[in-house]
């Protein structure tokens, strides 16, 4: 009996050390400059994460620009780059698929800021 891929409480280590790859093969494109892009060279950008599908076809990758500026017109740059970074992270990371890849805003910073927030306005009480 197979076991339901949904009952798991989180990514499996596979996913995580997929994922964790794929992160730093993105990040030395972005550090060499090898994507022509004049938006994506002209922004210093983070790549805060990468979720893996469980079947590893699927990378969501957690992208912030450097002070968050311009964050709209790095996803749009990104999005017109993802052919050529599919193509690198196939050649970068041993898989029998490329995984596809999805860019999300990492909002993660913003959540921070706002618990930040939050934290010294009771301290202000």
């Amino acid at each position: 009996m197979s076991k339901n891929p949904f009952s798991r409480s989180g990514p499996t280590p596979r996913q995580l050390r997929v994922g964790e790859v794929i992160r730093q093969a993105l990040s030395e494109l972005l550090i060499r400059g090898e994507i022509y892009d004049e938006v994506i060279s002209s922004h210093m950008i983070t790549i805060s994460e990468v979720r893996m599908s469980p079947d590893l076809r699927l990378a969501t990758i957690y992208v912030m620009p450097l002070g968050g500026r311009d964050i709209d017109q790095v996803m749009a740059a990104l999005e017109r780059n993802k052919r050529f970074l599919r193509g690198a992270i196939a050649k970068a990371v041993n898989l029998k698929f490329a995984p596809e890849i999805r860019f999300r805003k990492d909002e993660s910073f913003d959540t921070g800021q706002r618990i930040d927030q939050l934290l010294d306005s009771l301290k202000q009480r």
